[in-house]
């Protein structure tokens, strides 16, 4: 089973799909460093040159190429957006949703020295705006492939690795028990 850590910007992926994967003894994947690895460039930069379709289909390219072991992978926020990401990792994945508010996110965001300049903005109106409009966009594609979710907003990293550790544990203890239901 692969853990598959999905959800906005700024919730905690990259940071908690870390220390899940230490916990666990699994491989960790980001997608966004892959897609750096691989093009030996800066999301900003593909973005800023090639646009976001040629940022998407690096993306795809990416997931499509995932080892199919067991591992924690964090997706880009848009990811979810295309159903052949969604394809490529369904069958053996459990989508965890990390979740926060508008502000909390804006709080991260304004923290991360990095955010400039390694993520583009996405939209042409402010952060705030950006933010909420793509929140509620994304909300119904990020509930429909979820297993399991999580509001990051008062818990640290290393709490909700453990959560997603304990209920991995439990899902992987049902599906041995009992093959036949599918987990």
């Amino acid at each position: 089973m692969r853990i598959v850590l999905v959800g906005y910007r700024g919730c905690g992926k990259s940071t908690v799909g870390r220390l899940l994967a230490e916990r666990l003894g699994l491989p960790f994947y980001d997608t966004d460093v892959l897609i750096g690895e691989h093009s030996g460039r800066t999301v900003r930069q593909i973005v800023d040159e090639g646009g976001w379709d040629e940022f998407r289909a690096l993306e795809r390219r990416v997931i499509a190429d995932l080892p199919r072991e067991r591992s924690v992978v964090a997706l880009g926020g848009g990811a979810v957006l295309d159903r052949a990401n969604v394809e490529a990792l369904e069958a053996d994945g459990f989508f965890v949703w990390l979740t926060a508010g508008t502000d909390i996110i804006l709080e991260r965001l304004a923290a991360d020295e990095n955010s400039v300049e390694q993520r583009p903005p996405l939209a042409e109106d402010g952060i705030r705006d950006e933010v909420e409009r793509l929140l509620r966009e994304r909300l119904p594609v990020y509930r429909l492939v979820a297993d399991l979710a999580i509001d990051t907003s008062e818990r640290s990293a290393g709490e909700l690795a453990e959560m997603i550790a304990e209920f991995a544990d439990r899902r992987l203890s049902i599906r041995e028990a009992c093959p036949q239901s599918g987990g």
